[in-house]
């Protein structure tokens, strides 16, 4: 539509005139208007003077004149306000205070209000001042002390207070106290003061009678029925049977109730301390009555001679004590005492007494000489096991033996080594010495089962001790650990040689978890110190502001976690003439930033870039005021400029070039001219990739032509007669595929367009239906668009919305690649391919997508890392075809480029597994392959061996046992091994018998000697008369040579000891064979004192007696209680022999400890003090307890002080100490009430 706007001219003429003001001149807030103002209209000049209200002041003249139809304040030299009159300070009231209410200064209108202090009131109702025109407004309000009326004495009691009137009023603050007569108390406060409100704090309180009522008496009774007691009365009960009183029997009325609380409690034991013995059964307390039974620890022994004791009001009875035990006639497992039967009769016998005694044939005693002592201790007999076997290590048959001749002692183990193909049983891989031998007995046996396996790590699922050949058994892993091919469990399987291999079970860390990032390798599992390397996503970084990573599988897992962070881009210090936008303090990556120049300036640069991984791209533009023009665009290598060549450009004019046929273009397409330069020209590289056969088209053709068919390559297709093409009738060979063919579409079947809702333009309007290939021309707001109807379709589409086509910035600049850099921006769909510099691969697409205003697909060029040495494999190696000249010049480390491919060889008797090749890519090669064993043939034959192979090819690996003749033996492994093709070395079977008998010193062989002996076979010998074996007494036939030692060692005596005053009764000899006696006689007049005899024991003689004067001799040395002589007693002792004397735990000796033989008497023995037993029963009883309690200590030796004190609540009630000092056994306990 159209809107018309019509102007009309016209002449306007002016007159000029005074106008008088309206109406009386403003009424003002404070002033007031003096004079009289009936008119509605004033003349200008008049004049209006103005006065203050009351309570305000004027400061010079206030006026207002009529000037031009307004009322105008007139400015004089003074000032004309009206300022608030003041009244100054309102004045103070004592024991009160005031607040401004009303302004902020003491000024009319103004108001303050009183109050009083606390315990002052105010006399009258006025509680405040105003300030007036006049001044302040009532008087000064006036505060009094508040009062109490009179209070009067209680009945039964008096009032105390500093007033010498009954009737007098009391101020506020003053208190008085009250008190009862005697036999009466106060019910109420004991004093009350006038409070701040004129009344009393509390009501007077009143004198009422003392009285109690009875107490309840828990676990006990009262011995009156009364239902009241008077002050002073006593209240008295007894306990129930099994209580007694907690403090005392009665409790008193007093004025505050009953001086104490009657109760009773029961009658108990606390747990008793029993020193070396425990008791049950354990509670925290023993009713009367109850019995405990007690154990005493080795070495002691119940003190009374029974082992239990009852709860009694006493404590316990009998106390429960343990004392030292005395031994009894020792047991000696595979040994004896000397002469026991002798001393048999002395047992039990006293701690610190000993004996000889000697192990039978294959036992020793812990020294390993043949007499050795037997002591009797605390804990009982020391040693406790006194004769232990001894095991020598000669042979072990199938097996090594490098410890020949070695002795172990029982419960010691010695690792052996089977030969391959042989345990020991069950798996064992040690001996150990037992009581009946060695254990397992000395012998590897061939493997036919497989016992249970160690697995570090992990574990066997269904575990046995033994498993049966050829079974197959799982093994898992523990949490965190795979086995060697990643997985959780695997399979073994019991071979004639044992397992198929050991299991191993390595720490692993599977996949973790990946935050805006990716794995560069896809394996679900790590091994230990396996490296993972990763990738952020696009727009992300890690925490070092790296866009790749790599984290470390570790013992505790992962080094790091693979987290990535949105990377940001920030703006940098741009042109001051450069607007942004928009402009913010950082930008995440993708987002765009469009810039324009100031008023005046020309941008120089592109007009948009956008935020990457590697920062913005392309470069910030500038802005100048003068931009220079370009020549013609730079000529391009295999290539052309699209249009028509002028010769010079404008600034920011663009030129797009094409690439010849078979060249591909790499980088910008489109260069454009900034300040007088050109952008990057493109680069087109030679494509030798080549398209197939020309599609067939249905019902078209094409012009024949012959191939190959490269990049670039284009072709033109015809439709048969009565058929119509729809599509581009060109298609091109592009990256190796041809695009898109057209269709050929019978022209009566072609689909025809309906007509638009839209407003066409031209003579077709009338037309509901357009055919194929017609046009037509619409307008859409000020502009006019074109579409074609095809096959029914309108293209391009009909529509008449805005559509807002988002530009790209121009390409960036990505790391590593070819220069692109452009200022020209990019439509939407447009695409740019990406050339990576050399030695750098493309990682990603290799084309960037416009989408959306923003670039996509952004690949990364990654460095081509050469590859250090290739992996090694077992039994094979890198193929070189390299010249001996050329090996020699190659000793050094060398790196293979990116790609590079290399091939293993296997050794003789082995094959390569898969494919023999590996590549290097990135700095890192591929799986290399496997050797693998060729299988052999049946076993060869050996002399004197029994060969009977079961089949005609073993696998890589697989053993076969030989066995040799009877008479022969197997020198070195009786196996051979199948290695790749071939045996390895076959043993030899040697003959094994051992001829003749070995002869050793005082030493002979025992039984009918041989004149040969099979392998295995073993001799036994015995010694001579007066020698005895010293180690084993066996030899063993091994592989035609006797193994061991026979030792003979002599034990016979020589001469016997002389003793002074005595002479030998028995025949002498130069040499005592072991265990012959001597027996010795005294001259007179002397006695003996000691054994008669001397024993030759292991070449050595027994302690000799002593002939001494009978004069002087004493007995058995006197018994003291509680203790003993620390010696084994004797029926007399000699002239100033002495003997020792001990106490039971915790008696104390007092006196020498030592007595002294003289004149047929012995000294004055020492005494054992009985120790203090610390009763709890009494110190309950007596409201005491220890006062330094350590462990639970409730014994003390005798001369030890204890020390005691009251319970909390009791004081004490005697004059016994507090410290008090046990007495042989007693002490006085102090008493607390």
């Amino acid at each position: 539509f159209s809107i018309l706007v019509y102007f009309t001219w016209g002449i306007t003429i002016s007159f000029c005139s005074i106008v008088d003001c309206k109406g009386p001149p403003p009424r003002r807030s404070l002033e007031i208007l003096t004079g009289s103002w009936p008119d509605e209209t004033y003349p200008d000049g008049t004049q209006a003077v103005y006065k203050c209200r009351p309570g305000y002041r004027t400061l010079g003249n206030i006026i207002m004149v009529c000037k031009n139809g307004e009322w105008v304040a007139i400015k004089t030299t003074s000032m004309h306000i009206s300022l608030e009159r003041p009244c100054g300070h309102p004045g103070d009231t004592p024991f009160g205070s005031f607040q401004l209410t009303v302004g902020n200064e003491f000024e009319y209108g103004a108001k303050v209000v009183y109050t009083c202090d606390e315990g002052f009131q105010m006399i009258g109702e006025t509680d405040f001042r105003e300030c007036e025109a006049d001044g302040w407004s009532n008087d000064i309000p006036v505060c009094e002390v508040v009062k109490c009326l009179p209070v009067r004495d209680p009945k039964n009691g008096r009032l105390i207070s500093s007033a010498k009137d009954p009737d007098q009023e009391y101020s506020y603050g003053q208190a008085v106290h009250f008190e009862c007569n005697a036999g009466f108390k106060l019910d109420g406060p004991k004093e009350i003061h006038c409070s701040e409100n004129g009344f009393w704090s509390a009501e007077t309180p009143k004198c009422v009678e003392i009285s109690c009522k009875p107490p309840e008496v828990r676990n006990g009774y009262a011995l009156s029925n009364k239902n009241i007691y008077r002050e002073n009365e006593r209240f008295q009960y007894k306990c129930n049977q099994g209580f007694e009183y907690s403090a005392r029997g009665d409790a008193v009325c007093t004025k505050v109730g009953w001086s104490s609380e009657p109760s009773c409690e029961e009658v108990s034991c606390n747990p008793p301390y029993i020193p070396n013995g425990i008791f049950s059964p354990v509670r925290i307390k023993h009713r009367t009555g109850d019995e405990i039974r007690y154990e005493c620890k080795n070495g002691f022994q119940p003190a009374t001679h029974v082992n239990t004791a009852t709860c009694t009001s006493g404590g316990w009875s009998p106390p429960p004590r343990c004392t030292l035990k005395p031994c009894d006639f020792p047991q000696i497992k595979h040994g004896q005492l000397y002469d026991e039967g002798k001393y048999r009769p002395y047992f039990p016998v006293a701690i610190g007494k000993r004996f000889y005694y000697h192990c039978h044939h294959n036992f020793v005693t812990p020294s390993r000489h043949h007499w050795e002592y037997i002591h009797c201790t605390q804990e009982g007999w020391s040693p406790a096991k006194p004769c232990r076997r001894q095991c020598t290590f000669n042979y072990l048959e199938n097996g090594q033996y490098p410890y020949y001749g070695r002795t172990y002692i029982e419960g010691e183990s010695v690792r052996v080594s089977c030969n391959s193909g042989y345990s020991l049983p069950n798996g064992q891989t040690k001996l150990t010495c037992t009581e009946t031998g060695w254990l397992p007995p000395p012998k590897c046996i061939r493997v036919q089962t497989c016992s249970e396996i160690e697995i570090e790590n992990g574990f066997i699922s269904e575990s046995q001790v033994t498993y049966p050949l050829n079974k197959q058994t799982q093994y898992k892993c523990k949490p965190g650990y795979v086995t060697a091919d990643g997985k959780t469990s695997g399979l073994i399987t019991c071979l004639q040689n044992g397992w198929s291999e050991q299991p191993k079970c390595i720490k692993s860390c599977d996949k973790p978890a990946f935050t805006n990032a990716r794995a560069k390798i896809n394996r679900t599992w790590f091994k230990l110190n396996d490296v993972l390397d990763y990738e952020c996503d696009e727009r992300y970084e890690n925490k070092h502001k790296a866009t790749t990573g790599s984290i470390v599988c570790e013992y505790h897992g992962w080094s790091d976690t693979p987290t990535c962070y949105e990377r940001e881009c920030r703006l940098p210090t741009i042109d001051a003439h450069l607007v942004p936008n928009p402009k913010l303090d950082s930008y995440k990556i993708g987002d765009v930033v469009r810039f324009s120049c100031k008023p005046g300036f020309t941008r120089v640069g592109p007009d948009s870039v956008q935020c990457y991984h590697f920062e913005w791209s392309p470069n910030i533009p500038t802005c100048k005021e003068k931009v220079l023009s370009c020549g013609p665009p730079p000529q391009l290598n295999n290539g052309e400029a699209k249009g028509i060549k002028k010769t010079e450009y404008e600034h920011s004019e663009v030129v797009e070039y094409d690439c010849n046929p078979r060249f591909l273009m790499k980088g910008i397409s489109k260069i454009q001219c900034v300040d007088g330069k050109w952008t990057t020209l493109p680069i087109c590289v030679e494509d030798e990739s080549t398209c197939g056969d020309i599609p067939e088209l249905d019902d078209g053709y094409v012009q024949p032509s012959s191939p190959p068919y490269y990049h670039g390559y284009s072709v033109e297709f015809n439709c048969t007669e009565t058929f119509t093409m729809v599509g581009h009738r060109s298609v091109t060979c592009r990256n190796g595929s041809w695009t898109q063919l057209p269709q050929c579409v019978a022209t009566d079947q072609l689909k025809k367009c309906k007509r638009p809702k839209i407003i066409i333009e031209g003579n077709i309007q009338h037309k509901n239906e357009f055919k194929h290939n017609e046009s037509i021309r619409y307008r859409c707001g000020e502009q006019y668009r074109h579409s074609v109807c095809v096959n029914g379709r309108w293209d391009p589409a009909l529509r008449c919305t805005n559509v807002q086509i988002q530009l790209c910035p121009p390409p960036p600049q990505i790391p590593n690649a070819w220069n692109m850099t452009t200022t020209v921006n990019y439509q939407d769909g447009e695409k740019v391919s990406v050339l990576c510099q050399e030695n750098y691969l493309i990682q990603g697409k290799e084309e960037i997508l416009c989408k959306n205003g923003k670039w996509k697909n952004m690949p990364r060029c990654a460095e081509k890392i050469p590859c250090s040495q290739p992996p090694h494999i077992e039994h094979g190696t890198v193929y070189s075809s390299a010249s001996s000249n050329e090996m020699e010049d190659t000793t050094e480390p060398k790196v293979y480029a990116h790609g590079k491919k290399l091939s293993y060889i296997c050794e003789d008797g082995f094959r390569i597994s898969e494919d023999n090749e590996i590549t290097c890519y990135l700095g890192k090669w591929s799986s290399p392959p496997q050797c693998v064993g060729l299988p052999c043939g049946p076993p060869p034959s050996i002399d004197y061996a029994v060969v009977s192979p079961n089949l005609n090819s073993y696998q890589y690996g697989e053993e076969f046992t030989y066995k040799c003749s009877e008479g022969f033996g197997i020198d070195g492994p009786e196996f051979t091994r199948c290695l790749g093709g071939k045996w390895s070395q076959q043993p030899k079977c040697i003959k094994t018998d051992c001829s003749g008998v070995p002869r050793f010193d005082n030493a002979v062989p025992i039984g009918r000697e041989k004149d040969s002996y099979r392998s295995g076979e073993q001799l036994t010998y015995e010694c001579v008369a007066d020698y005895q074996l010293d180690g084993p007494n066996t030899v063993t036939c091994i592989k035609r040579t006797w193994m061991g030692n026979i030792t003979c060692k002599d034990i016979s005596c020589v001469n016997p000891p002389t003793v002074e005053n005595a002479k030998i009764t028995t025949r002498q000899k130069s040499r005592y064979p072991n265990g012959e006696r001597v027996h010795y006689e005294c001259n007179e007049p002397f006695d003996m004192f000691g054994e008669v005899e001397v024993v030759c024991l292991n070449g050595t003689w027994t302690e000799p007696p002593q002939c001494k004067d009978s004069k002087g001799k004493c007995k058995t040395p006197p018994p003291i209680e509680n203790g003993d002589i620390t010696s084994f007693p004797l029926a007399v002792y000699a002239p100033y022999s002495t003997v020792e004397y001990q106490c039971q735990n915790l008696y104390q000796l007092q006196g020498n400890r030592r007595i002294t033989c003289s004149n047929g008497q012995w000294s004055e023995p020492p005494k054992c003090l009985k120790p203090c037993v610390i009763s709890e029963e009494i110190m309950e009883k007596y409201n005491i307890t220890l006062k330094w309690r350590d462990r639970g200590k409730l014994y003390s030796r005798s001369g030890e002080e204890v020390e005691f004190t009251c319970k909390y609540g009791y004081h004490q009630a005697t004059y016994n100490p507090f410290r008090t000092m046990c007495q042989d056994g007693k002490m006085i306990y102090p008493r607390c009430a």
